[in-house]
């Protein structure tokens, strides 16, 4: 039963995903991708639709079935991914698309000389979100604010990361994959499952290049990253993760993440590998 929200999720946004694309075509929400490509844009948006069509059969099942469905964190977990998803979504709407600034010092320099920018207001937001979401883990005071960081850095390092198609789903797998066996636990993955599945689906288009997920999916994915590493690194851990976060987030503020991928053997192959010729 535990992992009945990532299999229902999974299918909900499989059946969901081909009239998703198509509506996003017909309203006009397309963009050029890095190749040049007008693509359906943003996917991500179809995450949290997915997600909450599963949560009809998966209530029924938890309120009237033999055992519980549902994580105890599935609240916190459903208030941070859901807030970041609309957070994103007024980005892709109301910002400039791959035009606008991209990166803290982008949008700080847009906030500095008296522009609205959504990426300033996705970032304050984020950081509500943050600390609402981490307070439902009766964490002590420094745990919560470092929880806190720890999300904030992944879920904006994500969206840097969002350069090329499939580049952030395959680091969220990779991420997931590493804790999971590294700290022998799946746990986390079932309390994440209901938004897993959904985000692995619009993963697929992404490297296939039949969509892009927009600031919506990236920061999502982004999110669901940064809660996996709460919900399985200690203190300690996660001090560690959070200084990862912080020099890559650097690094990619300052120097180029794709040009670093692609003068890394290994990375470039990893990095292309899916993606049609």
């Amino acid at each position: 039963m535990r992992a009945l929200p990532l299999i229902l999720a999974l299918g909900s946004a499989a059946v969901l995903a081909p009239g998703f694309l198509e509506m996003l075509v017909r309203a006009g929400f397309t963009r050029p991708n890095f190749r040049g490509r007008e693509l359906p844009v943003p996917l991500g948006a179809m995450v949290p639709a997915a997600a909450l069509l599963a949560l009809i059969p998966l209530t029924l099942i938890d309120r009237l079935g033999p055992s519980e469905v549902f994580q105890p964190e599935l609240l916190p977990i459903a208030i941070y991914v859901l807030g970041i998803a609309f957070l994103g979504l007024i980005d892709d709407a109301m910002g400039h698309g791959g035009s606008g600034p991209r990166g803290w010092r982008g949008h700080g320099a847009a906030v500095m000389r008296g522009e609205f920018s959504t990426g300033a207001l996705k970032a304050a937001g984020s950081l509500g979100l943050a600390l609402l979401a981490m307070s439902y883990l009766s964490l002590s005071d420094g745990h919560w604010i470092l929880a806190t960081a720890v999300l904030l850095l992944a879920t904006n390092l994500f969206n840097l990361l969002d350069l090329r198609p499939g580049r952030s789903v395959k680091a969220f797998v990779l991420l997931g994959a590493g804790l999971s066996i590294g700290a022998w636990e799946v746990r986390p993955l079932w309390a994440l499952g209901l938004f897993v599945g959904p985000a692995l689906i619009a993963g697929a288009y992404d490297l296939r290049e039949r969509a892009m997920l927009g600031d919506t999916g990236s920061n999502l994915l982004g999110a669901l990253a940064g809660l996996w590493l709460v919900l399985t690194l200690s203190p300690t851990g996660q001090l560690i993760a959070l200084i990862l976060l912080a020099g890559i987030t650097v690094y990619g503020e300052i120097s180029s993440i794709s040009g670093l991928v692609e003068r890394t053997p290994g990375l470039r192959e990893l990095d292309s590998w899916g993606r049609p010729s």
